[in-house]
């Protein structure tokens, strides 16, 4: 069994990579902490193209699968 496994760095300044897992992509950040907001719970959001999930100052955004089959798809997104 073959699985490819690759992630690059965001060009943004933030923390967090860019990941490709098996086809599947996606990026990571971790969120600054902000006094007045300082629990950002959990939360899923279905978007048109991604899926976000935001998990205190973590957010975790993948794509989802109608769009890898459209011209919107990430090419060359981590790999």
């Amino acid at each position: 069994m073959f699985v490819l496994f690759a992630t690059k760095p965001l060009n943004d300044g933030t923390q967090g990579f860019r990941f490709n897992f098996a086809g599947i992509k996606g990026l990571t950040r971790k969120r600054k902490p902000n006094r007045k907001d300082s629990n950002r719970g959990y939360k899923v959001v279905n978007g048109d193209c991604m899926t976000q999930l935001h998990l205190g100052r973590r957010s975790v955004y993948i794509e989802r699968k109608p769009n890898r089959k459209t011209d919107r798809k990430l090419c060359h997104f981590a790999g």
